[in-house]
């Protein structure tokens, strides 16, 4: 097993960002400011501002921006309000997370489920030995069980030395989805976590998340996941202080007072989930909206077996429907006899499969999703604010397209194939949250027209505005300005520009997912590899390189228009372009190096 992780044993979480109400008023002041000049903005583009000569150019550059528009207004409505940091108190028995329990005064009992398949079995062993630590103010009733998929003897044998429960099954039905679903046909745990084969629980899990169960109808609880293998890098004053010495360090110390905290030589991959759990989820927990990721989730199970039970309801009903409209087509006859009807529905139910967890790849948010819509239950949810547990980070840029790849086809195949969005029982806010994040995958769309479109202008003199005039900087400057300035106000305490860039140069595989699930191609169950894989992966960026290539080339091109002339090159449009451009290369470029990037080895020294 590769362990070079060990190096970062020592390593503890950040704190959750904390809450600040005079600074959340900020945000929300600056938010509106931004929406209005925005909507402002892209009016006068539609408007007054398209070249007459270029309209193919012009029309699909505006669109591109309208699109981008219609995402902030449903990132700033996402990020809109936060909640104090609170830890409610842990309960004592199960009749405080279950009123109607037949068995007052009985310890809660938990089933902690570790799902594998074919990861390092001493991986798994980690994760065992730690959970086994789990600390609990008052009697609980802990039991471990690896699901193994794999089969494997090794498996089975950690799980018999480390004392804790083996399930496996015949086949491999559903992956992940299934192997859970197998695993609730043989516990009985009042509440579920779910772990991935690398995670690492802390301590105080238990005791810090069960306390939201006081609330019967709380379906499950959500914890951020930590990679703690990421590269931490330097701090910048740090940084400017070793070329610049004290000054450096004094205008390093000052920028991050304005601006936050900024590291050089973090994670190449921008794998660090802060941003999404700590400011995205968590604000979703005000409309009842934020969903279960998988690993480091804690379940009620009364909650998982109730929407098992509707769903296998709902599913046997389209069948018996289905099949009675077929038989009273092909007869003629207006009713079918009630024995035929039996016979058709005890047929159905022999067909359909009692799925906890649906089988599918992104199998936790679509049963976030069939648990929020329940209105009669009520079911909810919560993003707890602490870290409660570690993993492992991707450490190549191939198991991170093999990642991302799963959670973009995921979310848009749930997006286009189950209606999702208009699912009966979601409230308004519910359905903008949802579509929030399926929104954000279909953003590779309009991010290329994004990037190439400096390009086009470099090569061809062609502009996609009637001219790069003191009108159009007069509309543009104001909202970019005060689009920068919500954003770091509204995601304070989170460096936001390397997410800015991930999610720029994430567009070939956002289109490779777009493609796949518009023509109807299963989205694969690929597990996520756990072990660094080798070589250097150019040939997954040859898109970015592209985008940096022509970039250059124009750039070099409208120069030397600007000076030979003859041509609709003008000064201020080769500026703003090649400006634009370079933006376009910084997150090109940090993709690139990401493919070429090499952890070191497990003989060099690890930075502190």
């Amino acid at each position: 097993m590769d362990d070079y992780f060990r190096a970062f044993e020592d390593r503890r979480p950040p704190e959750p960002l904390p809450y600040s109400p005079i600074r959340e008023m900020i945000w929300q002041f600056l938010a509106v400011l931004t929406l209005v000049v925005g909507a402002w903005y892209i009016s006068w583009r539609w408007t007054s501002s398209l070249n007459p000569d270029a309209m193919w150019f012009a029309v699909a550059l505006v669109l591109a921006e309208t699109c981008a528009y219609l995402g902030l207004v449903l990132f700033v409505y996402n990020l809109w309000q936060d909640q104090p940091v609170t830890i409610p108190d842990p309960p004592a028995t199960v009749d405080q997370i279950d009123p109607d329990t037949p068995d007052p005064g009985r310890p809660i009992s938990v089933d902690v489920l570790f799902a594998t398949y074919n990861e390092e079995p001493e991986l798994v062993r980690l994760g065992l030995i730690d959970a086994k630590a789990l600390d609990y103010p008052y009697p609980i009733d802990i039991r471990i069980h690896v699901l193994d998929d794999g089969k494997r003897p090794e498996m089975r044998a950690v799980a018999e030395d480390e004392g804790v429960g083996y399930i496996t099954r015949d086949g491999n039905e559903g992956f992940k989805a299934g192997n859970l679903r197998n695993a609730m046909e043989h516990t009985s745990g009042d509440l579920i976590v779910i772990c991935d084969a690398d995670t690492r629980p802390f301590p105080t899990m238990l005791a810090r998340t069960l306390g939201y169960f006081r609330d019967p109808k709380m379906a499950w609880v959500q914890t951020p996941q930590w990679f703690y293998d990421l590269p931490e890098g330097q701090p910048l004053p740090q940084v400017l202080a070793a070329r610049f010495g004290r000054v450096g360090a004094r205008i390093g110390r000052g920028l991050q007072r304005i601006f936050g905290e900024h590291r050089s030589g973090t994670d190449p991959f921008v794998n660090d989930p802060q941003m999404f759990y700590d400011v995205i989820q968590r604000r979703r927990n005000r409309v009842n909206a934020a969903f279960c990721c998988g690993a480091g989730s804690i379940h009620r199970r009364e909650a998982v077996m109730e929407a098992a039970l509707r769903s296998f309801g709902d599913a046997v009903e389209r069948r018996v429907i289905a099949a009675e409209e077929e038989i009273t087509l092909e007869s003629r006859e207006r009713r079918v006899s009630p024995e035929l009807m039996e016979a058709i529905r005890t047929q159905a139910v022999e067909a359909e499969v009692l799925t906890p967890y649906r089988f599918h790849v992104s199998e936790d948010i679509f049963t976030s999703i069939v648990l929020h819509s329940d209105r009669e239950r009520g079911w909810k949810s919560w993003q707890h604010p602490y870290v409660e547990s570690k993993m492992l980070s991707p450490q190549d840029l191939l198991t991170w397209t093999i990642q991302r790849y799963k959670y973009a086809g995921g979310s848009l195949d749930i997006m286009f194939n189950d209606n999702s969005l208009f699912r009966p029982g979601l409230t308004i806010q519910q359905r903008m949250m949802y579509g929030a994040t399926f929104y954000s995958y279909l953003g590779a769309i309009w991010n290329v027209v994004f990037l190439f479109a400096p390009a086009i202008y470099l090569f061809t003199g062609i502009a996609p505005v009637s001219a790069y005039s003191n009108e159009f900087f007069a509309h543009v400057i104001p909202f970019m300005i005060l689009l920068e300035l919500s954003m770091m106000v509204g995601t304070w305490g989170i460096a936001g520009y390397a997410a800015k860039a991930s999610y720029l140069a994430f567009f070939p595989v956002g289109l490779r997912a777009i493609w796949a699930v518009m023509k109807g191609q299963k989205i694969s169950f690929p597990v996520t590899p756990k072990d660094r894989q080798s070589g250097n992966f150019l040939t997954l960026v040859r898109p970015q390189i592209a985008v940096l290539g022509l970039t250059g080339l124009g750039l070099l091109w409208g120069l030397g228009a600007l000076v030979v002339g003859g041509t609709p090159h003008t000064l201020t449009g080769v500026v703003t372009n090649a400006l634009w451009g370079l933006n376009n290369c910084v997150a090109m470029a940090g993709m690139i190096a990401a493919a070429l990037w090499q952890p070191p080895t497990s003989t060099e020294e690890v930075p502190a």
